[in-house]
């Protein structure tokens, strides 16, 4: 029987089994300590935090029209809705296997945060009770929904299962009709989108596109067709080659001249397009390396079955190959999350435009730190957001692992 140390006794062995370990261990604390007590120090005492309160609607949908701020209230409950929906039947599926209870420790800590920020940041930011009020319902709706879809969504059908993450890219149109006007609305032009809103905007916009386009360029890098394979190589050695900085001024400037009066897209959808083609470059060469690192004898077996090349790719070598590459074509992904702060600098109120406009601002003059302080939380929760969906993919992708071992051919 193998007994397994206690938590008190694991924590002993990782940060004090050597002197010298414990000495690094008990000054990296010290200094983890201090600075927690400065930063909270700080953030009660002495910061001014009504530059957050003052515009937090301009940090969140700038200078979007008031009137019609409805439909983004009513995304926000579809996306909850969806969010609601996708995470029970989640849970469901795997307490269809071993048991496994409703409420795991993740999903206790998801709740207790989701909870938390419903609570808070609306009492925080001094927000009318109308706001506080759809907040609280709208996550109230995300949690039922939740709790509903984990208690009984097994006894839903195999085949109605699958229907459900179609309503995610249907979502995704819709919330772009939502945004933009159209089916009866009223037009909202892309230069009146802004803050948090345009940076969701675009980073979605382009990681949706970069990534089929990127599995194109890396099979078109290793095909067989020399025109193919070296328009690929030139084209990702290109976009490669110049930073993206250079790549947005083109884009903004060149396209205009390029293309006939009135066919030229909006500024922001330019910056859309620019971004999209610039990390499918990155997304090519991660893809790359998942099919390089692949045995020649996946592709020869298939083929030796009789599957066409097409079949033989989507079956057989890429699910393997964009396993591989998963976690570099996330990181790529979180890392144009972090260059959409680059659209600033070509007159695009994006989150960081609009914290500049902020802090241009007279009445906000030397409020610079809370609002760079908010803004790292708002990109790091993005992040982290796009990295724990990584990982979570990866266990399920994984054939080794206990999720998919629990999951029935049909469920997976």
């Amino acid at each position: 029987m193998i007994v397994r140390p206690s938590r008190l006794e694991q924590l002993r062995q990782e940060l004090f089994s050597s002197r010298l370990n414990g000495l690094i261990s008990i000054a990296l604390i010290a200094f983890l300590v201090t600075a927690a007590l400065g930063l909270a120090k700080w953030a009660l005492f002495q910061a001014q935090w009504a530059v957050i309160r003052a515009n937090s609607t301009l940090f969140a949908l700038g200078r979007y029209p008031l009137e019609q701020q409805w439909r983004l209230w009513l995304l926000t409950a579809l996306l909850a809705l969806a969010t609601g929906l996708s995470w029970g039947l989640l849970r469901a599926i795997l307490r269809s296997g071993p048991p496994v209870t409703l409420w795991p420790r993740n999903d206790r800590w998801a709740l207790a945060v989701l909870v938390l920020l419903s609570l808070w940041l609306p009492m925080a930011l001094r927000l009318s009770l109308a706001i506080q009020m759809r907040w609280w319902g709208i996550t109230l709706l995300l949690l039922v929904v939740r709790w509903a879809l984990g208690r009984w969504g097994s006894a839903i059908p195999a085949t109605a299962r699958r229907l459900i993450p179609l309503i995610w890219p249907l979502l995704y149109l819709l919330g772009m009709v939502l945004i933009s006007g159209g089916l009866g609305l009223v037009q909202v032009a892309p230069s009146e989108w802004g803050g948090l809103l345009l940076t969701l905007l675009m980073s979605s916009f382009a990681i949706l596109l970069c990534f089929p386009l990127g599995i194109l360029l890396a099979l078109g890098r290793r095909s067989a067709l020399p025109l193919l394979r070296w328009g690929s190589v030139l084209y990702i050695e290109f976009i490669r080659g110049a930073p993206l900085i250079t790549l947005l001024f083109l884009g903004q400037n060149i396209l205009g001249f390029l293309l006939p009066g009135g066919m030229a897209p909006d500024r922001v959808w330019r910056a859309a397009w620019v971004l999209t083609f610039f990390a499918a470059a990155y997304v090519a060469e991660a893809v790359r390396s998942g099919l390089a690192a692949l045995p020649a004898g996946q592709l020869e077996a298939a083929r030796s079955l009789g599957l066409p090349m097409p079949q033989a790719l989507i079956h057989v070598v890429l699910p393997q190959a964009l396993r591989v590459a998963l976690p570099a074509t996330v990181g790529q992904f979180i890392s144009l999350l972090q260059d959409t702060t680059l659209l600033s600098l070509i007159g695009l109120l994006d989150l960081l435009g609009t914290a500049r406009t902020v802090m241009a601002n007279p009445a906000f003059l030397g409020q610079s730190a809370e609002v760079y302080l908010v803004l790292a939380v708002l990109f790091w929760c993005c992040c982290a957001a796009l990295g724990l969906g990584s990982r979570a993919l990866e266990e399920r992708l994984n054939p080794h692992s206990r999720s998919s071992a629990n999951l029935s051919p049909s469920q997976a």
